[in-house]
């Protein structure tokens, strides 16, 4: 063990590299350990805010959707399209790999290997031990960000609490869209039916040429390939050529807790930072480990490891309410495909899809418009009581 380092970030994905770009930027030596070769099911998408916060280039887009298709059990299609703007769609294997290389190139030691346990020395500075190849190395630490997942080694061993996280099973296949179809590159479609999930949904993501499509549950024993063969049927891309396929657990709620109240802090899936209803956790990801990154700055520069707890209370202040809504939507309206189908019939109201795309593309509580909340809120409970009329 001959090297030392400020802070070892434990995974490369959007959390992990985004934690260390920053943290080299503010001086700091920083170790980003990676296993690599591996892709999170994803179907991909990232908001305009997540371009301008992050300093995204446009050539990492391989498509722009203008528009959501929400399909409902008894195939009911609403579009809700997006006035004036896009959602950017990316491929995670390229995506994730600019962000390791920017990261490499701000002055990150980028390593690859698998994280094996924190050890301590005798004076008690953490000591960070992994494989590489056959190869066990270690080294020295200040600081720990887990990044490693929803299954975070770093978490199991470091954070009460975090064997508990709950997870959704995702799966999803890359394919290739087919020359002179009717696919189109410019719409993500989004099925809501029991036979393709019991407790979320189904997604057909364009990515230029290919197209990710994929589904998950938290429910065990459920036949997700059974699940991605129908819903590869109802987009018409039964025949599309499979170029990979991907599976892996999604949390389904942020931890209580993200630090060990000494020298680990978590982010991304490893602190649990998926949306509910909606699944969406590259934005997420990445915010999180800048507050990760910030938190950790601030333990560094004042020896303080109450201030690693702010990565946490930072992160809810700003979107635990978003999450606490979109978990309530989840528990409600995914419940049964006679509440979906009526789910999927307020999605064709303008006031919602407004409600919904300002509060996407923004990354907060629309609160612009009391009037449409009210509205809203009047044919939600109307849907919910059976009163509206599905026609």
């Amino acid at each position: 063990m001959d090297e030392s380092f400020d802070v070892v970030v434990v995974g490369g994905g959007p959390a992990g590299a985004t934690a260390a770009c920053d943290l080299v930027a503010r001086g700091r030596r920083v170790l980003l350990l990676d296993r690599e070769g591996r892709i999170k099911p994803c179907g991909g998408a990232i908001p305009p805010r997540l371009m301008r916060d992050f300093e995204i280039p446009d050539h990492l887009l391989v498509a722009r959707v203008t528009a959501a298709r929400i399909v409902s059990p008894a195939d009911r299609h609403v579009v809700m399209p997006i006035d004036g703007g896009f959602v950017g769609m990316v491929d995670r294997e390229t995506f994730d790999g600019f962000l390791r290389d920017r990261a490499e190139a701000a002055g990150a030691v980028r390593r690859r290997g698998s994280f094996r346990r924190l050890d301590r020395d005798p004076d008690g500075v953490a000591v960070v031990e992994y494989l590489n190849g056959t190869q066990q190395v270690r080294v020295r630490v200040r600081a720990v960000i887990g990044a490693d997942g929803a299954r975070s080694a770093v978490a199991r061993q470091s954070v009460a609490g975090a064997e508990h996280m709950p997870y959704v099973y995702a799966c999803h296949e890359i394919v290739r869209i087919p020359a002179g179809g009717a696919f189109d590159g410019r719409r993500c479609d989004v099925f809501y039916r029991g036979s393709l999930s019991p407790d979320f949904y189904g997604w057909v993501f364009p990515h230029g040429a290919t197209a990710s499509i994929g589904t998950g549950t938290a429910q065990k024993g459920f036949a997700v390939r059974t699940a991605l063969g129908a819903l590869r049927d109802a987009a018409g891309l039964s025949d599309a050529e499979t170029l990979r396929r991907e599976g892996a657990p999604i949390p389904l709620r942020p931890l209580r807790r993200w630090d060990n109240g000494r020298d680990v802090v978590l982010a991304g899936d490893a602190a649990g930072v998926v949306a509910p209803a909606s699944g969406e956790g590259i934005y997420y990801a990445m915010t999180g480990g800048r507050l990760a990154a910030e938190a950790a700055e601030a333990f560094l520069a004042s020896g303080d490891a109450r201030a690693l707890r702010q990565a946490r209370a930072r992160f809810m202040r700003a979107h635990g309410q978003v999450f606490w809504v979109l978990g309530m939507m989840q528990r409600y309206w995914y419940a049964s495909d006679r509440r979906r189908e009526r789910f999927v019939a307020i999605c064709g109201d303008r006031d919602v899809q407004q409600i919904t795309w300002d509060s996407y593309m923004n990354k907060a509580m629309t609160r612009t418009r009391p009037m449409a909340h009210a509205r809203v809120f009047l044919k939600n409970m109307a849907h919910i009581t059976g009163l509206a009329n599905l026609q």
